[in-house]
């Protein structure tokens, strides 16, 4: 069972006008992709052309740079609803937009969110700044370990209108890894294209940590990640679509298929790594 655990299903209306303008200029079919996000049936028609069985919908509050606000959580859980064996929810938690986390905690817990997304570039926010005052981080995480619910973090650059790329260093993960050892991490698209080295080290060291190679030219994995094999058992595949750099689901699927990689690394990258995280 394929799984993408990264594709972009969210609310159109609340883009804000810089990131909406980037996302249109960027792909000709627009029109396309916010009939998927609001048409459950239509993805999932789409999904089954692309050959993929499971997709993981991203979601995160950042009203600054995206636009989104708290109201992605009950989009995503309503959304998901439509096919819970094949739409995962991810949604998410800001401490700085938050006026009750541990009311809002709860909140996404009701809502049966079974990943939370935190985006350091565009939170604007490092992903250790519970060491530095911010409380609500450390809330967010225990009861995210409590609950065994994934916590995905952005590593790696943005081209969105005032994100803030100094944000994006995986290293800043190190110490969540540390301090919450049962807490399920991915670090997503690997911390492309300035920390990829960084990404692996973490990974390597880290039994919790994880790799999603989703806005990672397929064709250019193995350059990124010659040592891929190694750390199989702990990396999901996800494209990132319909980001600014991903064409087609399908096309991305293909390309990775086409790797010289055997057939359980394969496996183990299309589907168990992301089954042992959200048992199907």
């Amino acid at each position: 069972m394929i799984t993408d655990c990264h594709i972009h299903i969210e609310p159109v209306e609340l883009f804000n006008p810089r990131a909406l303008a980037l996302m249109k200029h960027k792909r000709a079919n627009f029109a396309e992709i916010e009939e998927y996000c609001r048409s459950p049936k239509a993805f999932l028609n789409y999904l089954d052309g692309c050959g993929v069985d499971r997709a993981v919908l991203i979601n995160y509050v950042a009203p600054e740079v995206m636009g989104f606000t708290s109201a992605v959580n009950d989009f995503v859980a309503d959304y998901t609803r439509h096919d819970p064996k094949r739409l995962i929810s991810c949604g998410s938690l800001h401490p700085r937009h938050t006026t009750n986390v541990m009311a809002d905690v709860e909140h996404i817990l009701k809502l049966g969110i079974r990943m939370i997304k935190i985006h350091p570039p565009h939170q604007l926010l490092y992903p250790n700044d519970y060491l530095n005052g911010v409380k609500e981080l450390e809330i967010i995480y225990r009861a995210a370990e409590a609950n065994g619910i994934p916590v995905m973090f952005h590593t790696g650059t943005s081209i969105f209108p005032g994100a803030r790329n100094k944000y994006g260093n995986p290293i800043f993960v190190d110490d969540v890894a540390v301090d919450f050892p049962k807490l399920k991490i991915l670090l997503a698209h690997g911390g492309r294209p300035l920390w990829m080295e960084t990404a692996f080290f973490l990974i390597r060291r880290h039994p919790n940590v994880h790799l999603d190679i989703s806005g990672i030219p397929p064709k250019s994995l193995l350059t990124y990640f010659p040592r891929l094999k190694e750390i199989a058992h702990k990396t999901l595949f996800g494209t990132d679509w319909p980001g600014p750099g991903v064409p087609d689901i399908k096309q991305n699927l293909e390309d990775f298929k086409a790797l010289p990689i055997d057939l359980a690394t394969r496996d183990q990258i299309l589907s168990k790594t992301a089954a042992s995280l959200w048992p199907e």
